[in-house]
């Protein structure tokens, strides 16, 4: 199977909050991040095509809420694909993704 994405993705285990829109935010734990979104792990408490926010601790900005959609989901958990970003944002994503050695 050819790989579609177009950032590179790190494996890495970061903390989370995720916010959907008119329900109780819950946490939960990344497993791979890049650029343009992240694979969560959690079970349930979403669904496909919800627009969500999902919080995290970036290096520079410490504690961030970034607007994402879910894209897909599985029984471990569910992807998201990060909405418009600003350059901040974008930078300081791009600079956590580079800090985290690949497999």
């Amino acid at each position: 199977m050819q790989e579609k994405r177009s950032h590179p993705r790190r494996l890495v285990r970061l903390p989370l909050r995720i916010i959907p829109r008119g329900a109780e935010p819950f946490a939960a734990e990344s497993v791979d991040l890049s650029v343009g979104g992240l694979f969560i792990q959690a079970g349930g408490g979403v669904a496909f095509g919800e627009e969500l926010e999902v919080e995290l601790d970036l290096p520079q900005l410490g504690p961030t809420r970034l607007p994402a959609i879910v894209r897909w989901i599985r029984a471990e958990g569910f992807g998201v694909q990060f909405g418009l970003l600003g350059a901040k944002h974008t930078h300081a994503l791009a600079d956590l993704v580079a800090s985290i050695p690949s497999e």
